[in-house]
This record gives structure tokens, sequence and C-alpha cells, in this order.
């Protein structure tokens, strides 16, 4: 349940009806701060933001006296109003404010207004313009200045290290309290975000992200807030189910990615004579062969005894197959069991040119050096593994799943 409480009517031309820009302020237990923040943004908009705003604080189920000094700045100060939710989440009280805003610019900050309020305009202006669809803040952009304590810094580049290895996100600090969307773009993203507290921006940039969207980064100034009561265990205990829960999404294909793209036209360039999938196609291809790898290493060690070639045909067959069946799955996306028949007949058909590759390297080598350490066995194999992965990636692509 959300009730919202209007200003008094604007006496001036920043903070006229029709706000282009609305800042959001979400809030929990914040009577001593809230005042003092609202009138410092209120302050420096009404002076530096040449286009009419809002100031919407979004009090989410507060327990103290939040919502009788939000109420009593929105009489005092034109151009500020309250959304009350009765239901606690940061990521709750922005999509609520966000929702009901008219304004085309959405923003939100922390109460605290621990970033330089003077990136307020270079964060909304590509927004403004056409030019970005979300826009972010970024303490680990090279251009920052940031006050914080150690503990903190080593937690959100740890964090967003995790992300970029997990997720493959491109954007540097998703935590930041300060960022920025147009309303079309959000008309479209907040239905498909699921968290609804701490974990809410993140989801949100990745689902951007993956959309095609243009994600525009601003370097701020930042000084960390001491009194921050934000519990950091129980945030990045949700935010490792969240990146879980989006990384399952990505892998099997329970994100709506293709019908985000087709709504904004935004799918990814390819270049010449690229095909737009390719890339990551590869990287996922790369991720299965690392793993078919390692076991089939694994596998001819344990077998060697009974002889190398036997060893790399029993290694190479059982990994073949796992091989093909995860690349059908995860590197191609093709699900079901049509056609798993002929496409495992197909993977041995591959299996077979594997093997004249590593076999006929054994061959070789035996050759060349009949008394060989294993050692230099493996070596060989695997450099084999590789030019036959090459191969084989070939022919998946334009053979067997070609219609993937």
């Amino acid at each position: 349940m959300t009730t919202t409480t209007r200003p008094r009517e604007a006496s001036t031309d920043v903070t006229a009806a029709g706000a282009v820009l609305d800042v959001v302020v979400p809030v929990y237990n914040e009577e001593r701060y809230l005042g003092p923040c609202v009138r410092r943004l209120h302050a420096h908009l009404s002076t530096t933001f040449p286009y009419p705003f809002r100031i919407t604080v979004a009090d989410n189920a507060s327990t103290d006296g939040t919502l009788a000094v939000a109420t009593a700045l929105a009489g005092e100060l034109a151009g500020v109003e309250v959304l009350h939710l009765t239901e606690k989440g940061r990521g709750r009280a922005l999509r609520a404010a966000w929702d009901a805003s008219d304004a085309p610019v959405l923003a939100y900050m922390d109460v605290d207004l621990s970033t330089d309020l003077n990136a307020v305009l270079p964060l909304v202006a590509p927004l403004l313009s056409g030019h970005s669809d979300v826009s972010i803040g970024t303490r680990l952009a090279r251009g920052s200045r940031v006050v914080r304590g150690a503990k903190r810094q080593f937690i959100s580049r740890s964090y967003n290290i995790l992300l970029r290895g997990t997720l493959q996100v491109g954007f540097s600090d998703a935590q930041c309290g300060f960022k920025a969307i147009r309303k079309d773009v959000a008309e479209q993203l907040l239905p498909l975000v699921e968290d609804t507290g701490w974990f809410f921006d993140t989801e949100l940039l990745v689902l951007a992200q993956r959309a095609g969207l243009r994600i525009h980064e601003v370097p701020v100034d930042w000084i960390d807030d001491p009194d921050s009561r934000v519990d950091i265990v129980a945030t990045a205990l949700a935010d490792l189910r969240g990146i879980a829960r989006l990384a399952r999404g990505l892998v099997d294909g329970s994100l709506p990615l293709q019908s985000l793209r087709s709504r904004f036209g935004r799918e990814p360039l390819a270049a010449a004579g690229v095909p737009a999938s390719m890339p990551s196609q590869l990287l996922r291809f790369a991720g299965v062969g690392v793993l078919s790898t390692v076991a089939y290493l694994l596998l001819f060690a344990l077998l060697r005894p009974v002889g190398a070639q036997a060893a790399n045909f029993a290694a190479l067959l059982i990994t073949a197959v796992g091989n093909t069946a995860l690349n059908r799955r995860l590197t191609f996306a093709v699900r079901g069991a049509a056609h798993a028949g002929r496409h495992q007949a197909q993977g041995l058909l591959l299996f077979a040119l594997g093997l004249a590759l590593t076999s006929g390297s054994l061959v070789a080598l035996d050759a060349a050096a009949p008394a060989n350490p294993h050692l230099l066995e493996v070596a060989v194999l695997v450099l084999a593994n590789l030019a036959a992965t090459v191969l084989r990636f070939v022919l998946m692509r334009v053979w067997v799943f070609r219609k993937a």
C-alpha cells in the first residue's frame, strides 16, 4: 500500500508541474538526516538544474518520525512529494516511486548524499539528450575521488570483480547509490526485476546491459557515510543469491533477453563477417572445452597403465559424449529430445576426427622420440586437443547445430 503527499503550489519555474527530472530519495528510519538532505538537494537543484524537477521522498515502512519529517518538507519546499509504503525494501521503494512518476528522466540517490551533487547534471544530461538509456555514478573509475574505509573499498571492488566474472558485466560500479534511467526504459525493465532490496540496482543494470542498452558512467566524488546502517553480511548473502539467480537465468534461457532486445531494437553489433552470436558462443564453448580437457587428462592418466593408445581412445570417447551434450545445451541452446540422437552421432564423427589428430600426434611422437617422458606425451596431447577443439567448434556451428 502506498500513499502520496503532494507539494504546495510551486512558486518557481524549476519546480513547476511537468517535472523533467524526478529524484527519488528512498528512506527507512532517517528522521535525523532527511531534513538536511532534502533541503541541500533542493537548494542545489534550484540553483544549478536548468529544467523543472521533483524530489520524491520514498519512505518504505519507517517506524520513527521519518514520515512526519517528509510530510513537513513537502509542505515547506516546492517540488517535494512523499510516497509512503507499508513494506520495507529499497528496491520496492524505487520501483513504486518510478512507476508512479510522470517525469521523462528518473533518478535516485541515497539520503546520506555521499556523492557530490555537482555530478547530478552530468548524470542525467545523456538521458535528457537521448544519447544513453541508463546512467550510473561510479566510485571505481580513474577520475573518481573517494574517501572510504579500506574494508568497504575491498568489499565494493570484490563485488564488482565477482559480477564481471559471473555475469560478464561491463559497468564498473553496481552499488553506488547514484543512478538515473529514462522513464520509457524503466517501464520496460522494472516488470522484469524481481529483487526488492539492495540487489535491485545490480539486477536492473544486468538486464539493461543484456538488452543492449547504453549505460553511461559518471566518475563521482564520494565521501563514505561512517554512520551507514547497512547490514553487510545480510546484504552480501542476498547479493550472492541474486547473482546465482541471474546466472541460472542466463544459462537456462529463462531471462527474456531476446524480447528485451526486440523491444529496444538493440541487437549486438557484429564485426564484419562475424555473426552476432559467435563471441558469446565462443566463450561458452571455451568453458565447456576447459572442463572436457581436464576430464580427458584425468581419465587418460587413470587409464594410462593399459597403454597410451587405449587410454587415449577411452578418455576421448567418454569426454566426447559429455562435450556434445554440454555444447548442445549451453553453447548452442538446443533443448529437448528432438534430434538428440543425431547430434550425438555427429558428435561421434567429430570424436573420430579428434581421435585421428591425437592418435596421429602420439604416433609421430613415438617415431621422433621413442623413449619420451609422460610429461612430453601429455603436452603433445594438449596441443593436439586444442587443434581438435577449434575444428570441433567450426563443425558444430556450421554442421551439427547449424540451425541454433
